[in-house]
């Protein structure tokens, strides 16, 4: 069995675990986002790389890649009721997660990354086998199986998929898409992307579902500079280090957590502050104004986190 196989089966017991052509874009335009359940706008562009990179070796598609791929079509989200063990909260390589109950509650933006031809076949973290050829994801954190609209941050091409499986457990990243996924979304040449991960909740959802669910629609506050301190309660004075900042608290504090599981010995240092209407999400206190500065490099460089200082 592989290392991601070991992970899933880990993951799992420690749980308890019509073809019309499409439509091609204009060169460096970004089209409408396709309908799920329709083939996609686009093309499915990759040649394998002979530089001896043990990323295209391991990951990369098998020789011949189908000849009706751009024809295969995106899922249409529908109900499916969730695994019994692989929602559970879990611990893979010292890192703990903590599944979301329902779907249609996460909108996130961060590195993703894709999984091939290593992993083909493979049963994933709900027991399926992984096909790179279908519209698929793994999450650290969605619901399986649920689906989720993924957006290229760079380009804007945007493709929904199913959420079958767990990973990737690398800090800071917040999905492993298929090759097909990741081809379709122009970054399967290059590995990674920055992407935005929406969590759909399917219309045919049972009301009991559609009650856990409440929508992340409050997206981060432009950062304000250098604020003003804000008095919080058992604070000792210092720099603090600010990450975001939102109108709603309950979203604050779900970046809060979401982060504390990834910065180790710092997650005890992340707070959220507030002051009136906003809730500003702050590391800290660092003893001095270079502390603070070599910390918010650190955070730049290892969790693709934008950080400020505040005083």
């Amino acid at each position: 069995m592989t290392f991601r196989g070991l992970l899933a089966a880990a993951a799992l017991l420690g749980l308890a675990a019509c073809s019309t052509t499409p439509t091609r874009p204009v060169a460096g335009t970004s089209p409408t986002p396709p309908v799920a359940g329709t083939p996609s706008p686009y093309s499915c562009d990759y040649k394998a790389l002979d530089n001896g990179g043990a990323f295209y070796k391991d990951d990369g598609p098998m020789a011949g890649i189908p000849a009706n791929i751009d024809l295969i079509p995106e899922p249409v989200p529908r109900w499916e009721p969730l695994h019994k063990w692989a929602n559970r909260p879990y611990t893979v390589l010292g890192l703990s997660f903590t599944p979301l109950a329902a779907p249609g509650s996460s909108v996130e933006t961060g590195m993703g990354s894709w999984y091939g031809r290593k992993f083909h076949g493979q049963k994933t973290s709900i027991g399926e086998s992984y096909n790179m050829f279908a519209m698929t994801a793994a999450s650290p954190v969605l619901p399986l199986p649920s689906y989720a609209r993924v957006t290229n941050v760079e380009n804007g091409r945007s493709v929904v998929v199913r959420v079958n499986d767990r990973g990737p457990f690398h800090k800071g990243r917040v999905m492993d898409l298929s090759f097909l996924a990741a081809c379709r979304l122009g970054y399967a040449m290059k590995g990674s992307a920055q992407l935005k991960v929406e969590s759909l909740m399917p219309a045919d959802a049972p009301t009991s579902v559609l009650a856990q669910a409440k929508p992340q629609t409050d997206a981060p506050l432009p950062f304000d500079g250098d604020p003003k301190p804000v008095p919080v309660a058992n604070t000792a004075a210092g720099v603090y280090l600010q990450l975001a900042a939102f109108s709603s608290l309950a979203n604050a504090e779900s970046f809060r957590q979401h982060y504390a599981s990834m910065l180790d010995g710092d997650s005890a240092k992340l707070v959220v502050q507030s002051s009136g209407a906003i809730h500003r999400v702050r590391i800290g206190p660092y003893p001095d104004r270079q502390s603070a500065l070599a910390a918010a490099e650190a955070l730049t460089g290892q969790h693709n986190l934008q950080a400020v200082i505040a005083r």
